[in-house]
Parts: structure tokens; sequence; C-alpha cells
């Protein structure tokens, strides 16, 4: 009896201890309805990596985050930014920065890897970002991680069910703009971006989300170079060819790569109606920063040791906060991502990838 009693207070104390675990963190018992958001690109999806080097594109100062966060967190934005939102539709906390000292590399939520100022090629802002080549880098070396910590077979599965989210390509123009060094640019970070896409494939990844080229010509930075203020269609035609190549290239990869499912979201379209259309979407300035300085808030950085620039009262007004969009406006590009019909972001939705099972899934994947 003495045995059956202590016996059955360690399968109690097991069990108590089990749910304590599960309730804490979901991800750790199953992951059949708990996928991993895993994401890549520039400053429009950076959520602090580039705190934690030297670098002039940083956002870890006031008044970047002032409207959501109260403080400064090393986004591009006044609030939340795009991958927040996804997040917290897909039900997931805020996906954290790889360079954060707190990760430990194991976050069965996902993993940011994005930088600002970042490029598909290596050659831009080279130095002063992770270039998407080093984030795949980062990205293999979480995977190795996990292989020794669950298994190859239980992390290619685990893998296989998350999704991986990119925003890049705009520094690759934008950078050297109004000079393009190569005529064959769009071809090259197409290329480049196609080797990534199947290298996380072969580590396992089924699920892929795209936000392609916004309307850059249009930035209030392109606008206060232009002496008539109005977009640089030059550029224009760059962002078109790449989009275009994007989506053949997309289409290309889903008819090669086995299972190989994708979302791939129109900024451009997006973020041209609500400069055509500014009080449809709730936005009275869709121009002018609400933070920068010169003409259009454009042609200066927002905040940090610069005392010159200037702050609007209401961010929610503005589609732009400084070169990047407003959180109103983040908020309103993350719906269109998460949900939006064929005619935003085709083929799949965000949520319908979150939703789908890999090809060959027959279940949950256990940790335990």
């Amino acid at each position: 009896m003495a045995n059956f009693g202590s016996n059955f207070q360690l399968l109690v104390f097991c069990g108590s201890l089990f749910i304590l675990i599960c309730s804490l963190r979901p991800a750790l018992c199953s992951l059949e309805k708990h996928f991993a958001l895993f994401i890549f690109g520039d400053s429009l999806f950076d959520a602090g990596n580039n705190n934690y080097f030297e670098t002039p594109y940083k956002a870890n100062f006031f008044p970047y985050g002032e409207t959501f966060f109260r403080h400064p967190t090393g986004r591009s934005c006044d609030g939340r930014i795009i991958p927040d939102f996804i997040a917290e539709y897909a039900k997931l906390p805020f996906i954290p920065p790889y360079l954060d000292p707190n990760n430990n590399y194991l976050l069965m939520d996902g993993i940011n890897f994005a930088s600002s100022g970042a490029g598909v090629l290596v050659e831009t802002h080279q130095g002063d970002t992770i270039d998407l080549k080093t984030q795949l880098k980062y990205f293999k070396k979480v995977e190795k991680q996990l292989r020794k910590e669950l298994g190859k077979i239980r992390t290619k599965k685990w893998l296989s069910g998350a999704v991986f989210l990119f925003s890049v390509g705009t520094n690759d123009y934008a950078s050297t703009f109004p000079v393009i060094p190569n005529p064959h640019q769009v071809e090259m970070v197409i290329g480049n971006l196609t080797k990534v896409i199947k290298e996380i494939y072969k580590k396992g990844g089924r699920k892929f989300g795209f936000v392609s080229l916004g309307a850059i010509g249009c930035l209030p930075s392109m606008r206060a170079k232009n002496s008539t203020g109005g977009c640089q269609e030059k550029i224009t035609v760059l962002v078109k060819r790449h989009n275009k190549a994007l989506s053949e290239a997309l289409k290309e990869l889903q008819s090669q790569l086995h299972g190989f499912k994708y979302a791939n979201f129109d900024f451009y379209s997006s973020l041209r109606k609500r400069i055509n259309n500014p009080s449809k979407y709730g936005f009275k300035e869709v121009k002018a920063a609400c933070c920068g300085s010169g003409p259009y808030g454009g042609t200066g950085k927002c905040g940090g040791e610069r005392k010159e620039y200037k702050l609007c009262d209401d961010p929610k007004k503005y589609l732009f906060f400084d070169a990047h969009p407003s959180e109103k406006a983040n908020k309103q590009f993350a719906k269109l991502m998460w949900d939006g019909g064929p005619h935003v972001t085709k083929p799949y939705n965000l949520k319908q990838l979150f939703q789908a099972k890999a090809h060959g899934d027959s279940g949950s994947v256990w940790f335990g």
C-alpha cells in the first residue's frame, strides 16, 4: 500500500506539472492548432534587431513606439508593425527579435530576423544591417538547435506547419536611387530571394507569406527629392517590374516544390488606394510624414538627437509616421494580408495558410 501511495502521489505530481507546463506554453505539448511565425525582411518588419549593433538605421528613441508601447522598441512606427497584428490574429504573442539577449532561441512561437535597412542583396547598406542571406544563416542556427532538442523528424514536421513571412526588396532599389547600379537589378533581387525560399523549404518550410513592394516613389522621402512634390515615377517602373517578377517566381516555385503554399500581398495597390482616396480609409494626410523634417517631413530623421524635427499631434490622421506606415495603416495592411480576398492577397491569405495543414501532415506534433 505504501508503494501504491507513493506511486499515486508521483503520478498526481507529474500530471499537475504537465498541466501547468501546457497551460503556460501550449506549444511545448501539441502544435495541432499552434503554428509558429518566422519573420524576415527590412524596417517594415524589424521589431528591434537593430537595437543590438551599431547602425544608423535605428528606431530605439522617442517618439517611436509612443502610441502603443509608450516607449521605443526599435520598431519604425509610432506603435505596432504588420507582424505584430499578424501574430495577434494568429493568437500568438509579439514575435521577439532574434538578437534580443533575452531569447533562448527555442521559442515555439517563432522568431523575427528582420533588420531595418536590409536588402535581398548583401551589398545593400552593407555593414549597417542584417542582409537576407545573414537572416537565413540565423534561421539555420535556430533550426540546428531545434534538431538537437527535438530531433530531425519532429523539427521538420513543426517547420512544415510554420508560416515564413517576408518583406524585403525596397532597399535594394531605394538605397541607390536615382542611380540603379545594375540593369539586371530586378533579376538579381528575385533570383537571390528565390534561393533563400528554397533553402527554407529544404529545412521543412512549406507556407510562405510575402509583401510585394509598395509605392516607394510616393514615400515622403521620395516626394522631398522631387521639385514638383509628386511621386518618383522612375522608381515606380522598377517596383512594378519587381512585383511582376516576384509573382511569376512564386508561381514557378509552387509548380516545382511539392506542398509549397504562399500568400502574396499586393502592397503597391493597397498603398496607392489610400494615397488616392485618403478619406475612404480614415486618413487626412497621405503625402507628408507625421514625424520628420524638411519638405513632406522627408529629408531628415524622426527624433533621436535631431532637434529640428517636427512631430504631428495625431499619428492616426497620417498614412506615414516617418518613411514608414503609421500604426493605423499597418493594421489595415495586416488585416488585408490576414483575411483579404484574392484581389489583394493571393492565392491564399495568411489566415488560410495558418489553418492549412502541410502536405502529408497526419496530426499533431508532440513535444514530451
